[in-house]
């Protein structure tokens, strides 16, 4: 027992290590009762790759008992395969992989021991592909060391180990590795023991791995034809002869290639020049060479560069010589130059305000520095200089003209001399305008103009851009002529900016005429705008709100404004959204809830994307404005009715008395109980008859019946006597002694009013006066009641009040 547990310890500790130094890169690997064996460990990629795994049982202590269980792993996956039992009591495992897909990998033999899968054979496997051809191969004979170093293009990477190698032979010499590349590089040097100058030799690339040999194409070369020579040097430059477009060059070769025959190139470029234009086939030796065709006035840059004359196609030329600038000499401006023009009345003193414009003239043309622009109102003539309106050394001109001058003259002028001018004819724009005219992106700061020619012959185009500010400016050199006159497009790049709006007018040059123009508006790229407009509520209720904005500047729009859109929304409904036409600066929600409160933001968008704005909070009213106004209109009357209740309960009495004023009632009076102390017999005259209409008894005297008075007797004037004594009026009830009530007396109550001297008149009956008594028009009883003795001893002033009172 105690050697079976010794030999179980020793095995848990082999197969930890087996685990610990699982990683370790090798062809296979045993544990000393089990080994792994492939077909091949390099194999091409994608192949099948057969593999086998015995186990001897008596030498895996732990295992001599029991059936062992044998399994396969590739790196960290498990694969299967099949188990047999082999001769001598072992146990075989075969696998066969019908397609290997790594590069590198570990193939892992596993058997099972207390329930976990142990390794205890390993084999490594590598896959790729043969060597690749190198290519381009290609080499440069240095003279400084006389080394030949060549250099080549590897091809594709094989994924195994290659050996590359730079192998060389001579007419005479078998072949010999010339050079080997290190660290990767795909270049060597092949040194001079190696190489037999002035005689042929052949030389490739052999590259070798495990699964084959590529060579290069083999290339036959003289060492000395790829001979590497320093590049010659520039010593003058001369234009000859004068006043002609030829110069004439002058060069010296390296050192130490004085003795060989040379080939040689010059390139020479203008600032302007897209590319250098190239010179063959000068003779190096010669030392000097000549090339016309240059411009006048320009400056030029030349460079020279040579190799033997004997050399194969495949020998390297020699670098660039350093740069040499010259300036050819100048001439006069040629050509005619391009000028467009516009004009306007100029007050009232019968002159025309011109702006005159053009195009400066191409180097081909200008034949050197252009010093400045002369317009005259006449050619230039032998012996005679014309009188000068404008000397400029800008590409503009202003002046005012006669109203009936149609022609000007322009030109322009160098150090060398002037050219010929140019006739300007101040045409009037009235002929007939084209059909249509678009504009659409031709690049990012180009943009192509089309537009339908018009049934008129057609002599020129003028076409003109402005870019849309929001401060108006005028740019002077945007514009050019279109000299076809069949032509239907064209291409505008000057000053031409992405983002930015341009106009553009197009007019056609008729014979004699220049037509009307027509516009276009256009953006060589767009992008969404800057920035959004800023909303401004402007009017709100509980069901609507009215937003307005003030449009972007064009500066900020970046493109065309599509459109508007609107979002609101509160916390509770979704987001809700409109689209604005963009001609409009004002939106209306509808459909709004009362006492809510929104929230609202603008996005303003163009053919490229939209930008949204800043949010606006706005709260809906409770009621609409006509809603408040009727409020306010029923709570003031409310207001009004209550002040009106309200002193109606103060002056209670006082409104009664107004309202519903109180009558006496004759029949219950008691004036009849009231007698005199003395009722003197003197009846009391009454008037029978009265003039309709309204009176008011304003004072009421008591006076002394006069004896022997007549009624309805006018008395002109009464004599003054002495007022009579008082007398009281006293109301009779009973038996008993009488009562006095009140005094009457004759100069009246305290306090009231005096009748005014003399005493007033018995009143009469107007309408029966004369009659002699009985009853008046309107049925009085001229005697007075005698159930009224209180009116037997008054004489009332303002009788005709008392109509109301008769006789029962």
């Amino acid at each position: 027992m105690a050697r079976r547990g010794a030999g179980t310890f020793l095995l848990q500790l082999s197969l930890l290590l087996l685990l610990h130094l699982g990683g370790e890169c090798c062809p296979s690997w045993t544990l000393g009762c089990a080994s792994v064996t492939v077909g091949s460990p390099i194999v091409p990629l994608g192949s099948a790759v057969m593999a086998s795994c015995t186990v001897q049982r008596e030498l895996c202590r732990g295992l001599e008992q029991g059936k062992v269980r044998i399994s396969w792993m590739l790196d960290n996956k498990l694969v299967a395969g099949s188990q047999r039992q082999g001769p001598g009591g072992t146990e075989v495992s075969n696998l066969t992989l019908p397609r290997f897909n790594h590069t590198h990998a570990r193939l892992w033999c596993c058997v099972e021991w207390n329930g976990t899968k142990q390794r205890v054979g390993m084999a490594e496997i590598r896959a790729g592909y043969p060597p690749a051809k190198p290519l381009n191969l290609s080499c440069v004979l240095n003279l400084s060391d006389y080394g030949l170093t060549c250099q080549w293009e590897q091809g594709t990477d094989s994924h195994l180990p290659t050996n590359v190698a730079l192998k060389c032979s001579g007419s005479r010499a078998p072949a010999v590795t010339g050079c080997t590349p290190r660290g990767g590089h795909s270049h060597c040097t092949v040194p001079r023991r190696l190489l037999q100058l002035y005689r042929q030799m052949e030389i490739w690339v052999s590259a070798t791995n495990a699964l084959g040999t590529a060579e290069s194409e083999r290339l036959c070369i003289d060492p000395m034809d790829v001979a590497k020579l320093d590049p010659p040097t520039l010593q003058s430059i001369q234009s000859i002869p004068f006043q002609t477009d030829c110069i004439a060059l002058a060069w010296d070769v390296a050192w130490g290639t004085e003795h060989m025959e040379l080939q040689c190139e010059m390139r020479y470029r203008a600032p302007e020049d897209p590319a250098w234009a190239l010179v063959t086939g000068i003779i190096g030796r010669a030392g000097t060479a000549q090339r016309c065709g240059f411009l006048f006035g320009t400056q030029y840059r030349f460079q020279m560069r040579c190799r033997r004359s004997s050399a194969s196609p495949l020998a390297s030329w020699s670098e660039w010589s350093q740069d040499r600038s010259y300036t050819t000499h100048e001439k006069a401006p040629t050509g005619k130059l391009d000028a467009w023009w516009g004009a306007q009345p100029a007050g009232t003193g019968g002159r025309l305000e011109v702006q005159l414009r053009w195009k400066a003239p191409r180097q081909r043309e200008a034949n050197g520095r252009v010093l400045g622009y002369r317009v005259t109102l006449s050619p230039r003539r032998r012996g005679r200089d014309p009188s000068t309106i404008c000397n400029t050394t800008h590409t503009q001109c202003n002046f005012s003209l006669l109203a009936g001058t149609r022609r000007v003259y322009l030109s322009a002028y160098n150090a060398a001399g002037e050219s010929a001018p140019t006739e300007v004819v101040l045409l009037e724009r009235k002929g007939q305008p084209l059909a249509g005219l678009r504009a659409v992106p031709g690049g990012e700061r180009s943009l192509w103009v089309h537009w339908e020619a018009p049934l008129a012959p057609v002599t020129a185009y003028v076409l003109e851009w402005q870019r849309v500010t929001a401060e108006p400016g005028h740019c002077s050199a945007c514009w050019q002529m279109e000299r076809d006159g069949a032509a239907t497009t064209a291409l505008i790049q000057d000053g031409i900016e992405p983002f930015q709006r341009y106009n553009i007018s197009l007019y056609p040059l008729y014979e004699g005429t220049v037509g009307v123009p027509v516009h276009t508006t256009a953006y060589s790229q767009q992008k969404a705008p800057s920035h959004a407009p800023k909303l401004h509520l402007k009017r709100i209720s509980k069901s609507q709100a009215e937003l307005c904005w003030e449009p972007l500047p064009v500066e900020m729009q970046n493109g065309f404004i599509t459109s508007y859109t609107i979002f609101w929304a509160n916390s509770i409904t979704n987001m809700a959204s409109a689209t604005v036409n963009p001609s409009l600066s004002s939106f209306v929600m509808r459909g709004l809830k009362p006492s809510t409160l929104y929230k609202v933001h603008i996005m303003a968008s163009t053919a490229a994307g939209g930008t949204n704005g800043t949010s606006l909070t706005l709260v809906t009213t409770v009621l609409d404005d006509t809603e408040i106004q009727f409020l306010f209109l029923t709570l003031g009357l409310v207001f009004v009715a209550l002040v009106v209740l309200l002193i109606c309960f103060q002056k209670n009495e006082r409104m009664k008395e107004q309202l519903w004023p109180s009558v006496p009632d004759p029949a219950n009076s008691s004036l009849g109980k009231w007698v005199p102390a003395a009722v003197p017999q003197e009846p009391l005259q009454v008037l029978a008859a009265r003039e309709p209409g309204p009176a008011a008894i304003s004072t009421v005297t008591v006076l002394e019946g006069e004896a022997g008075k007549q009624p309805g007797k006018e008395h002109p004037a009464l004599p003054a006597a002495a007022p009579a004594l008082p007398r009281p009026y006293v109301r009779q009830e009973g038996p008993g002694e009488p009562v006095q009530y009140a005094r009457v007396g004759g100069a009246g109550y305290r306090g009231q009013r005096l009748l005014p001297e003399p005493g007033p008149r018995f009143y009469e009956n107007l309408r029966g006066r004369g009659d002699g008594g009985g009853a008046g028009d309107w049925g009085f009883l001229e005697e007075p009641p005698a159930t009224f003795p209180l009116l037997q001893g008054l004489r009332i002033g303002g009788a005709e009040e008392l109509h109301e009172c008769r006789a029962d």
